[in-house]
């Protein structure tokens, strides 16, 4: 049977931001959930489909191979862990529901890992096409170097928590379930700072500035998102950072615009030029090139430019470039100009409408 499209199972479209995708999952899994519905096979196997929807959307990487390959992007190397539905920690899906359930919160803060962050960069068409090295700052929190992230006073030391034992959980009963929550005397951390840092006032974190450098590659597009490992913010007290995710928007350009790989032109011939045939200068994304325009060329006629659109994304070869011709009829005429328009008229007859002849034709055998 073929699996049914993320989003759908989710009931959120396709540009839902993450906050939409996890409350959407948050309300439906707690209907389903095994726990509220036993025995309920059907409950259980829709309980599966969403967290495997929400393991897939709720992760930048795997989102994006989704939307560009549905889910054979997701699927390819390994599919879905046994450890999890979706490849998510069995914990960290009931951590998330548990909240909602029985009133509790999720696990222990400790070693937390660092956010993950979005930078959303405007390049042009021409840097889209072609690539491009840049420069970008990111404002993020990273590890204190006063205190070297410990939160502490230079000098100090956290103490153990006496409540948890250092453990950042406690435990208590709920019905039939034996739960555990954050501590709410070092707020799941496991350690409490006497002295904090003056600099970071206790949190272990500062604000600043990282220059990155990247390299967009060639042939990216509106939307495309570029993984930087380890550049989002700091994780809590050592714990490892996250992960960046620059999303590319590209500016519209004033004479081309994109299908696919290959570029659309418009170009405007007058009406003696498609007549009579000419040679015309077209702009490319590698400069001007010359074009035979054929003789009797109708307006709308495309002609094409073999490799000159846009390169495959981390492929080989490029895309065509679409000449689109339009053929512009005065709108000024000089008195001698109306004069010979007005004889060629005569001269030129029926032959002068090859296409409006045919339609005409068809019109009598329509209405006899």
């Amino acid at each position: 049977m073929a699996k049914r499209d993320y989003y759908e199972i989710l009931g959120v479209n396709r540009n839902a931001s993450e906050t939409e995708i996890k409350k959407a999952y948050r309300k439906l899994a707690v209907q389903c959930h095994p726990d509220k519905n036993p025995g309920d096979k059907e409950a259980e196997e829709r309980f599966k489909e969403l967290s495997e929807a929400y393991a897939v959307l709720s992760d930048a990487q795997k989102r994006a191979l989704y939307d560009q390959y549905g889910h054979a992007g997701v699927e390819q190397g390994g599919g879905f862990s046994s450890g999890g539905f979706g490849g998510t920690p069995f914990e960290d899906l009931f951590g998330d529901i548990f909240g909602d359930i029985f009133g509790a919160g999720g696990r222990s803060r400790r070693g937390r890992r660092g956010d993950d962050l979005r930078y959303n960069l405007t390049i042009s068409f021409e840097e889209a096409a072609f690539g491009l090295e840049t420069k970008i700052q990111v404002p993020r929190h990273q590890s204190c170097s006063h205190c070297h992230g410990s939160g502490a006073k230079p000098g100090t030391s956290p103490q153990t928590c006496g409540s948890c034992r250092g453990s950042g959980q406690v435990r208590f009963q709920q019905g039939f379930f034996s739960l555990t929550r954050p501590c709410p005397t070092c707020n799941g951390e496991g350690k409490i700072i006497k002295d904090p840092c003056p600099e970071c006032r206790g949190t272990g974190l500062t604000r600043s500035k990282k220059t990155l450098s990247l390299k967009i590659p060639a042939g990216v597009e509106n939307g495309n998102r570029l993984k930087l490992s380890g550049e989002g913010e700091a994780g809590a007290h050592g714990a490892p950072p996250g992960d960046l995710y620059v999303v590319i928007s590209v500016s519209d350009h004033p004479i081309f615009r994109r299908e696919g790989q290959d570029v659309i032109c418009e170009v405007p011939i007058s009406f003696p030029q498609a007549a009579l045939g000419c040679e015309i200068d077209v702009p490319t994304l590698d400069g001007k090139v010359r074009l035979k325009i054929p003789a009797g060329t109708q307006g709308g006629k495309i002609l094409k430019l073999a490799g000159k659109g846009i390169p495959v994304l981390q492929g080989y070869g490029r895309g065509d470039q679409l000449v689109v011709v339009r053929v512009e009829t005065p709108t000024q005429l000089t008195a001698r100009q109306k004069e010979l328009l007005e004889e060629f008229a005569r001269e030129a007859g029926a032959e002068i409408h090859p296409l409006g002849k045919g339609f005409f034709d068809k019109v009598k055998e329509m209405f006899g």
